[in-house]
């Protein structure tokens, strides 16, 4: 059976009143000789407007001065992840909050001083004649009547929740292990390499959970370089090779540490490793001298650092005088060794009858906090803030050092004047 409907017929929908405006002001005991002259009656949406892409976010002053800047941030998540949303310098957890009451986007309502005609209240001379306006609110309501007009501002949508946002590290550990999938290991070898898990720059950049000034740092951190339009890392022992034949052009040629010169040391390895690899790695390890233009100096911190991780052995112990005169020797002339440039992927343990050094590598350590501690206690019974920080610094937050993190997950005691944290459990 058909049912016609009369559109003719159709109740309308009732719109309020300048006299409606009157009354409800009445009844809630306001004065109207104290309001503006024009009301704004909220209508809400109709069945036929349809707005459920539209979301509610806080932004910080840092993202606000983005967007006023006309840049564009940047959700980014897996089908796996938690969203972030990314500026070009900050990453930030995004989470869903309630709203305790309900907020209403409406577009085009006017703000106090837009709804005045008079010029006691206009946006231009604010309440600068206060001796009129005291007349006006002494004036009786037979001598003055208030002008009043009404209009409707439709109600675009009804947010019941919103989404926060607080500033996170940069999750570099899914960068670390896209490009461990294909790495690099000299041209005889790449035959072995799947062509379908090779990124290109920005590909990888729209994938990892971080700005792109922070993408541009953690490229740094894992030595990934460009080869055939693809971001690559080399095979530890292919890079340590080429590195070392670098470093030794230096005593070869007698250079100076901070003499090195860039165009020598890629034709030099002409034919021993792909130009782009040898570029590449130069530009990792070196910095521009200070003392000599166009030439070149090595990062002592990056050298000692591949030269101590070639002598580390996963399950080995090595006596600390032994493991610090091998390092030395193997390091070139005018370079020392420290112990700080084994933070992160090796450890001092002083306990037992004879100290040793072994290696302990991040990367290779659980993602969860806890199960990250329960391993770093089991490596090592105690710590210092120092020589923990380097395992558990990708947990913190602006607001969440590496102090508060130990104070929560550990417990702390002190020995001789120094502070040690040791397991909780």
């Amino acid at each position: 059976m058909e049912v016609e409907v009369d559109e003719n017929n159709a109740p309308e929908l009732y719109v309020r009143t300048p006299e409606d405006v009157r009354i409800i002001v009445k009844h809630a005991k306001l004065d109207e000789r104290q309001l503006t002259q024009v009301t704004q009656a909220l209508v809400y949406p109709s069945a036929n407007i349809v707005a459920d892409n539209l979301r509610l976010l806080e932004l910080d002053s840092h993202m606000s001065e983005q967007i006023r800047e006309g840049q564009t941030l940047h959700f980014k998540g897996g089908l796996h992840e938690k969203v972030v949303l990314c500026t070009d310098e900050k990453t930030y957890d995004v989470k869903g909050a309630e709203i305790s009451n309900s907020l209403l986007l409406v577009p085009d309502l006017k703000f106090a001083a837009a709804t005045s005609t008079s010029p006691l209240k206009s946006p231009r001379s604010g309440n600068a004649n206060a001796s009129l306006e005291r007349s006006l609110n002494d004036s009786t309501e037979d001598e003055l009547e208030v002008p009043r007009t009404l209009e409707q501002r439709q109600v675009l949508t009804v947010f019941h929740e919103y989404y926060e946002c607080r500033e996170i590290r940069p999750r570099y550990r899914k960068l670390g292990e896209l490009l461990q999938l294909t790495r690099y290991s000299g041209p005889e070898n790449e035959y072995c390499i799947e062509k379908k898990l090779l990124f290109n720059f920005q590909q990888l950049l729209d994938t990892v959970q971080c700005s792109r000034l922070q993408f541009m740092d953690g490229l740094r951190q894992y030595r990934a370089l460009e080869f055939d339009g693809h971001l690559r890392v080399l095979e530890y022992d292919y890079e340590y090779r080429i590195v070392n034949l670098m470093l030794g052009l230096i005593s070869e040629n007698s250079w100076a540490l901070d003499e090195v010169d860039r165009a020598e040391t890629i034709q030099a390895l002409d034919g021993i490793a792909p130009e782009s690899i040898v570029s590449g790695l130069f530009d990792i390890y070196t910095v521009p001298s200070e003392r000599c233009p166009n030439k070149y100096s090595y990062q002592e911190s990056l050298v000692a650092r591949i030269v101590a991780q070639n002598i580390l052995q996963p399950g080995l112990r090595f006596r600390n005088e032994e493991f610090m005169r091998t390092w030395q020797e193997a390091l070139p002339e005018g370079m020392s060794c420290q112990l700080e440039y084994l933070s992160g992927i090796g450890i001092y343990d002083k306990e037992g009858a004879q100290p040793c050094i072994r290696s302990l590598a991040e990367e290779q350590l659980p993602n969860n906090i806890n199960d990250r501690m329960r391993t770093l206690f089991k490596t090592k019974r105690k710590w210092t803030l120092e020589e923990m920080e380097p395992y558990i610094d990708c947990f913190t937050t602006p607001t969440l050092s590496v102090s508060m993190l130990l104070a929560k997950y550990a417990r702390s005691l002190t020995e001789g004047g120094v502070r040690y944290y040791v397991s909780k459990h």
